[in-house]
């Protein structure tokens, strides 16, 4: 009886959490209390808190960090293939200092090589667009070069925006919550411009993400994100479907 009731509490406080958020009365990016301080608040041991924090981060309600605390997860969009992740959380988790370095940022069409490298359809590449390049330090090496362009018809506000302090990632999902998205993953060797930002000798081996994000109808970010192949792996979980072998 005793472990039941624990396990109703445990039930309970799972549900609770879970409409807090779904019921946007806990906004994304906030910061929760502390562990000890929500298992007073809910009548459990920490223990049980624990547990229900961690089960809360696997369904992607919440995101931990050590030595930050626990925040309420950005949205996702459903059709996502695979999740949109921090590059700045992806170095956390090597325990290395991270830095962004904006390279460059001009308010421009694409050159027809832009929009090839960006798997950009032809009917998106026209309009106004901000287009940047920059690179994602890990320990001050470069660990990730990042191409976006950014559809200011959508997100007219990024034109004023400092994307030499603010990583445009982080920006667009604070503000700009997407409503689809998609991925498409290869490996490459990187050479001529691309190998040189990255100090990595020509022909080496990378992990290339391009990645579009919608707001309905509308496309609001094509990004690549180019990986030396030594610094990224993707990793997926997932169940078999009723019927597999």
């Amino acid at each position: 009886m005793v472990r039941q009731a624990k396990e109703s509490l445990y039930s309970r406080i799972l549900a609770d959490m879970r409409r807090q958020v779904l019921g946007g009365h806990w906004a994304p990016g906030m910061q929760l209390s502390k562990e000890t301080e929500l298992a007073e608040r809910y009548g459990v041991p920490r223990m049980t808190m624990n547990k229900v924090l961690t089960q809360l981060a696997r369904e992607g309600f919440l995101v931990r960090r050590k030595r930050s605390g626990t925040f309420i997860a950005q949205p996702r969009g459903q059709s996502a293939v695979m999740e949109i992740t921090d590059i700045e959380q992806e170095v956390a988790q090597l325990g290395l200092p991270y830095r962004w370095k904006l390279i460059s940022l001009e308010q421009r069409s694409l050159s027809a090589a832009e929009v090839s490298l960006l798997n950009m359809p032809a009917g998106d590449a026209g309009g106004s667009i901000l287009f940047l390049k920059g690179l994602h330090l890990a320990r001050e090496e470069p660990f990730c070069l990042e191409m976006r362009a950014i559809h200011l018809i959508v997100v007219p506000q990024a034109a004023a925006q400092d994307f030499a302090m603010l990583v445009p990632g982080q920006w667009l999902l604070r503000t700009m919550p997407f409503s689809a998205a998609s991925h498409r993953v290869r490996a490459i060797n990187a050479t001529g411009r691309d190998a040189k930002a990255l100090d990595i000798e020509s022909g080496t081996a990378c992990l290339e993400i391009l990645r579009r994000t919608m707001s309905g109808k509308n496309w609001v970010t094509y990004v690549r994100l180019l990986y030396p192949g030594e610094f990224h792996q993707l990793v997926a979980d997932f169940a078999p479907r009723p019927g597999s072998p």
